[in-house]
């Protein structure tokens, strides 16, 4: 005979529904013997009516933060969006808590800019500063290396991987193929997860142009930014990140070769994939400098409206969701690829424009 306990909409008995759950623990103990009295079996059957709500509640905790570099104005815009509630664009489950300054000061836009940064975070977000990495490791429960010169990253991140903490690299993941080949293989000799990305990669306009059902299968994309240059990275490492990870997002991996054009003006770099396909990026040093993208689809050709917004939201989103389940939504394999593009890219630009397979990079010892 069916017990009209708790029904949902559909007049059917809800499972989930406390009174339900209350029901099955207590026939499941009420003849057990080994209890000494009911009112120990009642406490158990409470505690394990409200299990499930005490996991929920742990699990809605935000999680403690650390930055490590904060030479670059991507630290006081990452903890505003995620330690201040009142934001409209606010990303909650995480809060930054504590901070390592570091700093290069052989780069201009990391010796000209830490103070203040660092002062911004200290006196109006309440950051704790601390003295080295590895204390930082021992009070946080997930790191964020900011440093905004890729050089420095690998020697960051190796205490972080020391401690077991799940660490998103910001970029430029590094300066070099040889650096973010080493963080990748010490991340998978640790069992840590990395996770690196540009912003751009998540730009609204972008991801819904590649979803776009009239587009039917993506032939070929040309992607478009700035990309100044800083003399102690390789050209497109530095700003040029964001227009070649745009690129990816839209053609995925299986690039085999590079060709690179260059003014003093702008570089192009058009690839070659393996299944026949064609990418292409611009980045620009003079005149209007915006972010877009056109893709080249069996049905339909599209672009984005320049200029083509982008913010940090979207992006930090998919951090907290790596520092919660551990799973990158990049893959360290495609960082690698992206890597591997623009050093081949620079190898062509010193061959004056000649061809360079990404495997002269990548198998390069």
């Amino acid at each position: 005979m069916k017990r009209d306990y708790e029904k949902d909409e559909n007049n059917e008995i809800n499972e989930k529904s406390p009174i339900f759950r209350l029901f099955r623990y207590f026939r499941l103990f009420r003849n057990l013997s080994s209890f000494p009295n009911q009112t120990t079996m009642f406490i158990l059957i409470i505690l394990l009516l409200l299990l499930p709500e005490i996991q929920i509640g742990a699990q809605t905790e935000p999680l403690k933060v650390g930055l490590i570099g904060l030479d670059t104005s991507h630290v006081t815009a990452f903890t505003k969006l995620l330690n201040d509630p009142a934001d409209a664009n606010h990303v909650p489950g995480a809060r930054v808590v504590m901070a390592y300054k570091g700093g290069s000061p052989d780069v201009e836009s990391s010796r000209t800019r830490i103070d203040r940064f660092t002062a911004e975070l200290r006196d109006k977000w309440a950051v704790v500063i601390v003295d080295s990495i590895e204390e930082l490791c021992r009070k946080v429960d997930a790191v964020m290396i900011t440093s905004v010169d890729g050089r420095v990253h690998l020697a960051q991140v190796r205490p972080v991987f020391a401690a077991k903490k799940r660490v998103f690299i910001d970029k430029p993941f590094t300066a070099s193929y040889a650096d973010a080949s080493e963080i990748v293989r010490l991340s998978r000799a640790a069992v840590v997860p990395v996770f690196s990305s540009s912003s751009l990669r998540y730009a609204d306009d972008l991801q819904a142009m590649k979803r776009n059902e009239k587009l039917g299968a993506l032939l070929g994309a040309f992607t478009y930014g700035p990309a100044p240059t800083e003399p102690h990275h390789p050209d497109l490492f530095w700003y040029g990140i964001h227009t070649v990870e745009m690129l990816y997002t839209l053609m995925g991996t299986g690039c085999e070769s590079v060709t690179r054009l260059r003014t003093d003006g702008a570089d192009v770099v058009a690839g070659k994939w393996k299944d026949g396909r064609t990418g292409t990026m611009r980045g620009g040093r003079t005149g209007r400098q915006d972010y877009g993208a056109v893709v080249f689809g069996e049905k339909a050709v599209l672009s984005t409206v320049p200029p083509m917004e982008s913010d940090y939201r979207s992006l930090l989103v998919e951090v907290i969701k790596f520092f919660q389940t551990g799973t990158p939504p990049v893959s360290p394999e495609e960082t690698l690829e992206i890597m591997a593009f623009m050093e081949a890219a620079d190898l062509s630009k010193a061959r004056g424009g000649a061809p360079v397979a990404l495997t002269e990079i990548t198998n390069k010892k």
